[in-house]
């Protein structure tokens, strides 16, 4: 998994590519949850995200828990249909506000 981290106008932007999983899933939380500080804003780009195993899931979990905790706007974009699918089912969208692209969610954020 590759993951760029950029910041432009007060939103951080974490770009994640390839599979989500057992093997990933720990260097993602060591990138991503340190982003998720008091007032800040965080969008995942998951356009490129292949593939999310159950670790990928309890990813999301802390990241969602982190966010709450902090008082951080952590929102998602471009989550793959199957992706959209799994989380849905498992109750996971609920957490999350979802948008179909980047600049969706970057005008929505207020970019």
């Amino acid at each position: 998994m590759e993951i760029t981290i950029t910041t432009r106008n007060q939103l951080t932007l974490a770009t994640l590519v390839g599979e989500l999983d057992g093997k990933t899933a720990p260097t993602a939380q060591e990138h991503i949850v340190p982003l998720c500080q008091a007032g800040s804003r965080v969008l995942l780009d998951m356009s490129q995200v292949t593939y999310m195993s159950s670790a990928g899931l309890r990813l999301m979990l802390l990241l969602y828990r982190q966010a709450t905790s902090t008082g951080t706007t952590l929102v998602l974009a471009g989550l793959a249909e199957d992706l959209q699918d799994t989380m849905s089912a498992t109750g996971f969208l609920t957490y999350f506000t979802v948008y179909d692209t980047v600049e969706a969610a970057e005008a929505a954020l207020g970019q």
